[in-house]
């Protein structure tokens, strides 16, 4: 039997197909924020009923040790809950569009990896990924795996067996940080640091440059799960619109870009993905 297209409200209908339109026969470029791995078990910073909550900057770890053990023994804790997330459908619903051509890639405002587990295989990622450390002295790359063990060898007091509360940086809260042992540069002795763009921190050049070609090369812009609060991501949708391009809003709740966009879908992105991979795949 034929598989059914699931039951959307009367107004959610009208915009997919809307979507629908604009966006057939054309290339896609997609960005991404938290909202769409939050079905994956990542909440998000921004969306409907997410709890207040002030990151670390990068001037704090820089600055004071302090610091520096409290983010690593959060963002330690966190790793261990938020390595276990999966691709949803919506991530596997990108990667069928990518695969039949009708997307260019994907940019992504999130640093969990799970658009590349889902098969996209053009994936800029904006703001980095939890699954490389650098070195902020000499640049030596370590694997996250790598750090992950060293820092269990020298904290055994850690729990890491309790319930922590993660954050879409894979970060938890911890209050006692006193004893905690931080690891640093096994080559030159210096400060290491997850491979991600912390707040107050530039996104590398050449990493944006990637992302504004995925935009300047295609004839639409999709962007889904993001409330578009990060610069990043305000400036990637002017350049869709300095271009005259379809823009497509897929969020739960406003954006920043709402007034901005040709359709605005005011949805889960799961399931919206799913349908919209449908009908344009």
């Amino acid at each position: 039997m034929p598989t059914l297209a699931p039951a959307f409200p009367a107004e959610l209908a009208d915009g997919l197909d809307r979507a629908t339109e604009v966006l057939s026969g054309r290339r896609v470029a997609v960005l991404t924020g938290a909202g769409v791995s939050t079905d994956s078990g990542i909440p998000d910073y921004r969306g409907e009923g997410a709890p207040r909550r002030t990151p670390m900057t990068f001037q704090q770890f820089l600055g004071d040790d302090r610091y520096r053990k409290r983010y690593w023994a959060g963002s330690h804790l966190g790793y261990r809950r938020f390595s276990a997330a999966r691709p949803n459908d919506g991530h596997r619903a990108l990667a069928r569009l990518e695969e039949a051509g009708v997307t260019n890639g994907v940019v992504t405002q999130n640093v969990d990896g799970l658009h590349l587990q889902a098969g996209s295989r053009r994936v800029v990622e904006l703001h980095g990924s939890v699954e490389r450390i650098r070195c902020l002295v000499c640049g030596q790359i370590f694997a996250r795996g790598a750090i992950k063990d060293r820092i269990d060898a020298a904290n055994p007091q850690l729990d890491t067996d309790g319930e922590v509360e993660i954050a879409p940086d894979g970060d938890a809260i911890v209050r006692d940080v006193d004893a905690f042992v931080v690891p640093d540069c096994t080559v030159c002795g210096g400060h290491l640091k997850p491979d991600v763009v912390f707040f107050g921190e530039f996104i590398p050049p050449e990493t944006y440059r990637e992302a504004s070609a995925l935009v300047r090369t295609a004839d639409a812009l999709l962007i889904a799960g993001s409330s578009l609060t990060v610069n990043s991501g305000i400036r990637l949708l002017e350049e869709a619109r300095r271009r005259k391009l379809p823009i497509v809003i897929l969020n739960r709740g406003e954006t920043k870009g709402d007034t901005r966009a040709t359709v605005k879908l005011n949805a889960g992105t799961t399931e919206t993905l799913v349908e919209l991979s449908r009908r344009l795949a």
